[in-house]
């Protein structure tokens, strides 16, 4: 058998992964008027959040080695907020483990800039500081990363390279073309997508990135163990572990668990013991109290 049908077949439950969740989101909008709301809602936005667990799968190279067919099965905008070429670009960069963490290197820093902090308005001082506990990075992140990107998408339009004009305006027709059919086929308004599924799912999913970081003196030091239940491994994708993604990123996410607990000592003391033992601690332990501070340590970012 051909390498390249080997590896696809080795893939199989990424493929099956893949079916499950776009059949899935199809089910739940083609039956959305007849099945009771809650469950119409809490269901859809845990296929959402689960496709944006998915999003990050193909960009790192499954199930198929190409990037171009990787981008194909996940380009279909149904978190709606993120367009996936820009996603694949800043997680990619993200992986640059010497700057790992660092606001304004590190695109996908949780962290602010001591200066840049001291700039915000006061509004938005407090908030950082409350989207640092657990109920806030669900409630209030979404609120901050959506404006971010709001504004970084009005400046890559208005003055931005061509290539990134692109970008968003193909996003922002394919976002319409979904809203469209989801209004116009199953009855679905594109307030209630927006605000009943794509936003309640980025909350979701940044739950996963509360904590998955901290500032450390040694990179490998800054990356979480995440020793979460099953229905969190799951929804996303075994990325709790989140050290061994980070040793090994091109490791598909059935095999995370398996090489984590092949070596769990050697990976907790690589990762300087950073360990979490679940999302539920997360929500508990950090329900009214900031995990850290929001402010980055200004010698690690000559600040």
């Amino acid at each position: 058998m051909p390498a390249r049908a080997r590896y696809l077949l080795a893939e199989w439950p990424t493929w099956l992964l893949l079916i499950l969740i776009y059949s899935s989101w199809l089910a739940l909008a083609l039956w959305a008027r007849t099945l009771n709301p809650w469950f119409w809602h809490g269901a859809m936005t845990l296929v959402v959040t689960w496709y944006m667990s998915l999003q990050h799968e193909l960009l790192h190279g499954h199930p198929t080695r190409s990037a171009r067919v990787n981008r194909w099965l996940g380009l279909a905008p149904l978190a709606v907020w993120y367009p996936y070429d820009l996603y694949r670009h800043t997680h990619l960069a993200h992986h640059r483990e010497d700057h790992l963490t660092y606001p304004g290197i590190d695109p996908e820093s949780n962290y602010l800039a001591p200066a840049v902090f001291d700039r915000l308005p006061w509004l938005l001082q407090p908030a950082q500081r409350a989207s640092r506990t657990a109920p806030g990075r669900i409630v209030i992140g979404p609120l901050l990363s959506v404006v971010a990107l709001a504004r970084q998408a009005v400046a890559a339009l208005w003055r931005g390279p061509a290539r990134l004009r692109r970008l968003w305006a193909w996003h922002g027709l394919s976002v319409l073309a979904l809203l469209l059919w989801l209004d116009l086929a199953c009855g679905i308004s594109a307030w209630r997508y927006l605000l009943g599924v794509a936003w309640p799912a980025l909350g979701l999913a940044m739950l996963r990135s509360l904590y998955e970081h901290r500032p450390a003196a040694v990179p490998a030091h800054r990356v979480v163990i995440n020793e979460a239940g099953w229905f969190w491994r799951l929804l996303y994708l075994n990325n709790n572990y989140h050290a061994v993604h980070h040793a090994h990123p091109a490791l598909p996410w059935y095999r995370l668990a398996t090489v984590y607990h092949e070596d769990r000592a050697g990976y907790l003391f690589r990762n300087g013991g950073f360990l979490i033992p679940g999302y539920g601690y997360l929500l508990r332990r950090h329900a009214l109290t900031p995990v850290d501070p929001p402010v980055y340590p200004a010698l690690r970012v000559g600040v």
